[in-house]
């Protein structure tokens, strides 16, 4: 789960980091009076879920409050990337020395969650890895040790050779390992760090990704969703415990477990297709869960068939047969759909599809091929 800038520099205050003093507004006026209280210059900066916001236009410095109104008038309503700027963040402009970035993240590959630091930032991390990578320095942080004060102070040297500054930036570090592990994020990131003036250093920028499967144990942070950020039908598919990724294609795949669902994709793409979503229904076999999943796929109007590929193991082949009957009864389908179960009850799951006309097989690659001719 995303959150706003806003959202994360309400958490690393919380922590205890330095953050400059602001405010979320939603109309022209109440920039123009945050400016007034703040009494300096002040940025105003539109909160969507997207990068490249200033690229975009949409983050902007204002010398007083008149110009604070006259941009928050101007960013309020932009469209980025697709998104439609709702509300702004009026902060205190900050008199900047320098940039740097420090981020943390999980790495699957290592398995470790693993920080990255450079002394460029306030520019996009990929690029800085494309175009200067020794500009990047990396610490695999131990799972049972977690980030030790050596490690951090290695980290912060990299970026800054002034121990002062680089003493600040080590408790800025340690500091951003706890948000980390304490929100049970996927991704904790600065861009930039930034020396002020004053030679303190301040979170200028703030990201964090939430893990969802640790949203359970964090019922506050699930109240900072923003609902009009995401996908209406992702948003529909978590309220039914569905797994779902929309995508771009046009054939819709109903499958149970993510593994097979990942495979099932790749077999499409393989033989030429291009499945519309993601989406694992898990090893319930719930015939609510069918029509749930049927109902989010045909609101795509790219999707052009639905291939539903089930292997019964906990889940039984019939019961899903079942719910797909009774889903296409209830939702009177528009495109075809093309069937593969396998596995537990298979012979009674054939008979019910047989009788209402289903096409089925057993095949993995049939089903796919049969999918893809129907869009063909």
């Amino acid at each position: 789960m995303k959150i706003h800038e806003y959202q994360a520099k309400e958490i690393f205050a919380k922590f205890g980091m330095p953050v400059p003093k602001g405010e979320v507004v939603m109309a022209p006026e109440e920039a123009r009076n945050v400016a007034i209280r703040y009494g300096k210059p002040v940025m105003v900066k539109a909160q969507v879920h997207v990068g490249g916001r200033g690229k975009a236009g949409g983050i902007k410095f204002c010398k007083d409050p008149d110009e604070a109104f006259l941009n928050a008038q101007e960013v309020l309503g932009m469209d980025i990337k697709g998104l439609t700027v709702k509300k702004i963040l009026v902060t205190e402009a900050v008199d900047i020395k320098s940039e740097a970035y420090v981020g943390i993240i999980t790495d699957r590959l290592t398995k470790k969650n693993v920080f990255m630091v450079s002394p460029a930032g306030g520019i996009d991390i990929e690029q800085v890895a494309r175009e200067t990578p020794d500009k990047i320095m990396k610490c695999g942080v131990d799972p049972i040790y977690g980030l030790r004060p050596f490690e951090a102070l290695k980290l912060a040297r990299f970026i800054y050779p002034d121990i002062k500054i680089a003493r600040q930036a080590v408790d800025i570090i340690m500091k951003l390992y706890n948000v980390f592990l304490g929100v049970d994020a996927s991704l904790a990131e600065i861009n930039p760090l930034v020396l002020d003036g004053n030679g303190m250093l301040v979170a200028l920028d703030a990201k964090i990704n939430l893990d969802d499967n640790g949203l359970f144990r964090h019922p506050e942070l699930e109240k900072m969703r923003d609902l009009d950020a995401e996908e209406p039908a992702e948003i529909e598919a978590k309220k039914a415990d569905l797994s779902f990724v929309k995508l771009n294609g046009n054939i819709g795949c109903i499958v149970n477990g993510a593994g097979l669902a990942m495979a099932t994709m790749d077999l499409v793409k393989y033989f030429g297709g291009e499945p519309a979503n993601f989406l694992d229904i898990g090893g319930s076999s719930n015939p609510e869960k069918v029509t749930a999943a049927m109902r989010i796929i045909l609101n795509d109007p790219n999707v052009g068939v639905i291939l539903f590929n089930i292997f019964g193991g906990i889940t039984r082949c019939d019961d899903v047969a079942n719910g797909i009957v009774q889903a296409v009864e209830k939702l009177n389908p528009r495109v075809p759909i093309v069937v593969r179960l396998t596995g537990t009850n298979e012979d009674k799951a054939k008979e019910i599809l047989d009788k209402y006309n289903f096409p089925s097989t057993n095949s993995m690659e049939e089903v796919v091929k049969m999918a893809i001719k129907e869009v063909a």
